[in-house]
C-alpha cells in the first residue's frame, strides 16, 4: 500500500505540473480553410484522370477500333477460345473452332485478332454457306 500511495504522490508532485504547462513557445495552428481542401482535391482529381482513367479509355478505344476492324476469315481469341470468324452479326461473331464446331461469342468478349489470309476468308464463306440465314437466339 506504501507503495501505491508513495507512486501516487510522485505523480501528483512531478508529473501534473509538467502537463498542466500552457506551452506558450508552439507557433498558433493555421487553418487552411476551404480553399486549401478545394486545393488538394482539385490536385487529386486531376492525378486520378492523367494516372488512371485517361490511359484506360485510350485502351477500350483502341480495342473497339480492333473489334471493328475484324472481318471474315480473321482468327479471334475470345474469354480464352480461339476461333476463325465465320459470320459477323450485329453484336457477336460466330466462330468455327479446331475440331469444326462453331460458337457464338459477344463482340465485346474478343480481346485478339489475327487477320486472316485469303485461303481463310474463303473458308469462311463456305462455312457461312452452311450455317442458317436467321440465327435465333430466343429459348423457345
Amino acid at each position: 500500500m506504501k507503495y501505491w500511495i508513495y507512486s501516487l504522490s510522485t505523480f501528483l508532485l512531478v508529473q501534473l505540473p509538467l502537463m498542466a504547462q500552457d506551452g506558450g513557445d508552439a507557433p498558433p495552428v493555421r487553418d487552411g480553410g476551404i480553399w486549401q481542401t478545394a486545393s488538394m482535391i482539385g490536385i487529386f482529381l486531376v492525378f486520378f484522370y492523367f494516372i488512371l482513367f485517361r490511359p484506360e479509355q485510350k485502351r477500350r478505344q483502341e480495342a473497339e477500333t480492333k473489334r471493328r476492324l475484324i472481318k471474315k476469315g480473321d482468327r479471334v481469341t475470345a474469354m480464352g477460345i480461339i476461333g476463325t470468324v465465320v459470320r459477323i452479326l450485329d453484336d457477336t461473331f460466330i466462330l468455327k473452332m479446331y475440331d469444326g464446331s462453331k460458337i457464338e461469342v459477344l463482340k465485346g468478349a474478343v480481346t485478339d485478332s489475327i487477320e486472316g489470309s485469303e485461303d481463310d476468308v474463303k473458308k469462311a464463306d463456305k462455312e457461312d454457306k452452311v450455317l442458317p440465314k436467321k440465327i435465333d437466339s430466343s429459348d423457345g
